[in-house]
């Protein structure tokens, strides 16, 4: 603000450009604490001290020993579930063994079979010895047998031939999935028409038996030395 003197009076005049002096703020903040930074009477955050307070809580229940009663509890479910997971494992590697043993037992016993029905056919009932033959087999070996089973009947009746194998010897050669060889050491005694019986004779033979469904049939025969 400026003045400027009139005259023989030295009182002021005010500068209609001089913008007029701002009016005492007469008003109170009398609400301090709704302001964004609160402190404490010690000029702390009063947040501060529930913190830290949860924090010695929360550090006390860890650091405080399981109650007996309790831990033993724990312990005993802990041992009841490995226990059961053990039992549980151990049953299921004690029933694939079992399912093992039993498709061995299988081939070895289809191919016993297979050798014998093979190396037993007597002229009288030869059509019943052929069926069962193809009764026990499939593949290429069911499809090859067929084709000759009537020719071979043919022959048997005219000569009236008769022969008995008995197994020596069976056991798994090798064994897939579902395949199987299983070799056959057979001692066969044969007779034809009225003649005397023939020295026995030992034949091995190679049966390649095959998984069909829950059964199994020979699907190849080979004579091996």
């Amino acid at each position: 603000m400026t003045t400027h003197t009139t005259g023989d009076t030295d009182e002021p005049v005010r500068d209609d450009h001089t913008p007029p002096s701002p009016a005492p703020d007469d008003t109170v903040d009398i609400a301090p604490e709704m302001g964004a930074d609160r402190t404490d009477a010690s000029g702390g955050d009063p947040s501060e001290g529930v913190d830290d307070e949860q924090s010695r809580v929360t550090t006390r229940a860890w650091r405080s020993p399981m109650p007996p009663q309790r831990l033993g509890l724990v312990m005993g479910l802990v041992a009841v579930v490995t226990l059961a997971a053990l039992t549980g494992w151990l049953g299921y590697r004690a029933y694939q063994a079992h399912q093992a043993f039993e498709q061995r037992q299988l081939f070895v016993q289809v191919g016993r079979q297979g050798a014998l029905n093979l190396t037993t056919i007597d002229w009288q009932h030869a059509d019943a010895d052929v069926k069962r033959i193809l009764d026990s087999a499939t593949g290429k070996f069911y499809d090859e047998f067929a084709q000759r089973s009537q020719p071979f009947i043919d022959v048997v009746n005219k000569v009236k031939s008769k022969s008995e194998g008995t197994i020596t010897e069976a056991g798994l050669e090798s064994q897939s999935r579902d395949t199987a060889q299983v070799l056959v050491a057979v001692n066969v005694k044969t007779t034809v028409g009225e003649g005397p019986e023939r020295e026995p004779r030992t034949w091995r033979m190679r049966v390649t038996v095959q998984k069909v469904g829950n059964d199994a049939k020979v699907s190849d025969v080979e004579f091996v030395a």
